[in-house]
């Protein structure tokens, strides 16, 4: 498991779930054309709670999609706060430390459940309003068990590996979701995991 930061704050005092608005390990990976991604492992402390209440609380929902002249299930379950659930607490604590630190206002929260390493989602971008300003972020912690996750330049290319799980943070930014891709691959075993992911709503398209 990933060393979390020394000094950790919360506005939901020290026994909860905790993080350090400070975010004083966070690492930045400069990808080419304007892309950049920041990853801070361990970032919240306590995410099993959270993964508890989010995995137990919430509405999910699967989804069927055709894909190769058949309708098939998607392999995760997602969902939508506060529309699916109230979540917990500290998710509202994330987004507001979160938009401190980047100048946004993050007020689209959408889960996905990986329930074991069956579970996969496939390269893609996720698309952007208005592709004359690709400048729209998209910050994910992960709860639960780790999965790889890699990001390739758009149309292919060798792919680069990020942890997510365990409290990890990943923020995707500058021209990412139009320069480059990302996916997390089927495992071969896989416990389960919740990535809650982050976003300005109007910066993306419905």
């Amino acid at each position: 498991m990933p060393a979390v930061a020394t000094q950790q704050l919360t506005l939901l005092g020290n026994e909860g779930p905790a993080f350090d608005p400070a975010f004083p390990a966070m690492v930045r990976t400069d990808l080419d054309r304007g892309a950049w991604i920041e990853q801070e492992q361990g970032f919240l402390s306590g995410h099993e709670a959270v993964f508890a209440t989010l995995r137990d609380d919430t509405r999910w929902h699967g989804h069927r999609r055709v894909m190769y002249d058949r309708l098939v299930d998607v392999p995760r379950l997602t969902a939508t706060l506060p529309r699916d659930g109230s979540g917990h607490p500290v998710v509202r604590e994330l987004a507001d430390a979160l938009g401190a630190r980047y100048g946004v206002t993050f007020d689209s929260v959408s889960l996905a459940l990986y329930r074991d390493g069956r579970d996969s989602v496939a390269w893609h971008r996720d698309k952007v309003r208005n592709e004359r300003r690709p400048h729209a972020l998209v910050a994910t912690v992960s709860v639960g068990a780790s999965r790889r996750f890699l990001v390739r330049p758009h149309g292919g290319g060798p792919s680069i590996a990020f942890s997510a799980g365990w409290g990890d943070l990943l923020v995707m930014g500058g021209t990412c979701q139009l320069t480059w891709e990302h996916c997390v691959p089927k495992a071969q075993q896989a416990e389960p995991r919740i990535s809650i992911m982050f976003r300005h709503a109007a910066d993306f398209a419905r």
